[in-house]
Formats: C-alpha cells, sequence, structure tokens
C-alpha cells in the first residue's frame, strides 16, 4: 500500500494513535490501530481506525480508499483475538445525526453477546 500514513494534530483519534492520549490496545500495525471503547455496548467493544485521518465514511475516495483494505484485514484479526467467532457486528456512524462523534473514520466491533436483528431500539 502506498498510503502514508498522515494524522491531524486537532483529531481526538489521532492523538490516541500517537500516544499524546492512553488507550487499550487491542491491535497496531502501519496502518490501522484497534483499542477498546471507553464506553462499551457491548462484552466486546473495540474501535478499529485507520492511522490516515479521513473524517469519515463520507470523505472516502480514489485517493484514500486503499486504506480500507488493510481496516478490514484488521477487523478480521481483532475478531480472531476476542474470540468473536460466533459472530460479531461492524458499524460506522457518518455525520452528526448518525451519531459520529469524533470525525476520524472508525468501526466499532462488538460482539461477545447474542446482538439483536434489530439496529435501532
Amino acid at each position: 500500500m502506498n498510503t502514508k500514513p498522515h494524522l491531524n494534530d486537532d483529531c481526538l483519534f489521532c492523538k490516541i494513535i500517537k500516544g499524546e492520549i492512553p488507550s487499550d490496545v487491542v491491535y497496531d500495525d502501519d496502518f490501522v490501530y484497534a483499542f477498546r471503547d471507553i464506553n462499551p455496548q457491548a462484552p466486546t467493544h473495540v474501535l478499529v481506525i485507520p492511522k490516515t485521518h479521513i473524517p469519515s465514511c463520507a470523505a472516502v475516495n480514489a485517493d484514500n480508499a486503499e486504506i480500507l483494505g488493510p481496516v478490514f484485514a484488521a477487523i478480521a484479526e481483532v475478531s480472531k483475538k476476542e474470540n468473536l467467532s460466533e459472530g460479531f457486528r461492524v458499524i460506522s456512524n457518518t455525520g452528526k445525526a448518525a451519531g459520529q462523534t469524533v470525525e476520524h473514520l472508525h468501526f466499532h466491533v462488538l460482539g461477545g453477546k447474542d446482538l439483536s436483528e434489530k439496529l435501532i431500539p
């Protein structure tokens, strides 16, 4: 992959990647970082983020789309490390109306219990 990681000095998740803010690391490689959510919604709740600052799914384009392969490979690794062989859910909120609170592309990996088919209560 040719995309060189690029971080934003004002972004919470970029600061976590740089080690300026502590996190409970689950996975880390040259392109992807994963850590436990501080407000878990399931027994396993891990955030998987690219080490390249992309604000959201809506900002993925031809210039940065190649980061998604490593991100989803990392999601698969996280699911194995967290023993989620029975199943897990992957969610990415895009925009304030969808509940996105940090403007850095991220995927919630949720599991460790049976999850309802219903996505919205």
